[in-house]
């Protein structure tokens, strides 16, 4: 699969089952499958009208890879997370839910009730992993586009800062500001930051270099 969608992607073309297989020197089966896993994943897309690869014979479908980097990431994040992710997350839970139920009906059990504990702790830090995966499919190309190219702008120090600013605030008083925040619209936004900008601006034309 990796093989076919590789070539897909590099080739920048439509192309049909036989071309790929002739290219890669893959069987009928394997390219067919491999295929078909594409389309099954989202990264690969067959063309409504089928194109002719060859003077003699009918013509084929025709594939095509998703050429939208971003469109391409959602995509492939959105399946690992549907075949990896939720069945990681289920199977967590009916043994943590087990292992807690075997220490309730053996409370003398300290083995037990630390692997429920464990299992319990495990279980909340995947969630929160598989949460913070599940919100990229949600949203458009060029809204996860936007996002990480913000990112990017920033420095490692900065990224750094904001996060150790934000997990020293009482959530309790983080959490409805953020709610807030995302009730503005672009220009409610632009126009609340707008003065803060300045201070800061302000605030650093008076700042002493740094040493």
């Amino acid at each position: 699969m990796a093989r076919v969608h590789g070539y897909l992607l590099a080739s920048r073309s439509p192309l049909t089952e036989r071309e790929i297989r002739a290219a890669l020197g893959l069987s009928h089966r394997a390219a067919a499958l491999a295929l078909a896993e594409s389309e099954a994943w989202g990264l690969v897309e067959r063309l409504s009208e089928p194109r002719r690869s060859g003077r003699r014979g009918p013509a084929g479908t025709a594939y095509v890879a998703i050429g939208d980097h971003w469109r391409w990431f959602g995509r492939v994040v959105a399946q690992r997370k549907l075949r990896e992710g939720d069945p990681t997350v289920a199977a967590l839970e009916s043994a943590s839910a087990e292992a807690h139920r075997e220490a309730a009906a053996q409370p003398g059990d300290a083995e037990l009730t630390e692997l429920a504990a464990w299992l319990a702790d495990f279980l909340a830090f995947v969630r929160l992993f598989d949460r913070a995966i599940g919100i990229v499919p949600g949203l458009e190309p060029r809204q996860v586009e936007a996002g990480l190219r913000l990112l990017g702008a920033l420095s490692d120090e900065t990224v750094r800062r904001l996060i150790a600013l934000g997990t020293a605030l009482p959530a309790d008083d983080l959490v409805p500001l953020l709610e807030a925040l995302a009730e503005l619209s672009p220009a409610q936004a632009r126009t609340l930051l707008g003065p803060i900008g300045r201070l800061v601006r302000l605030g650093r034309g008076r700042r002493p270099p740094r040493v």
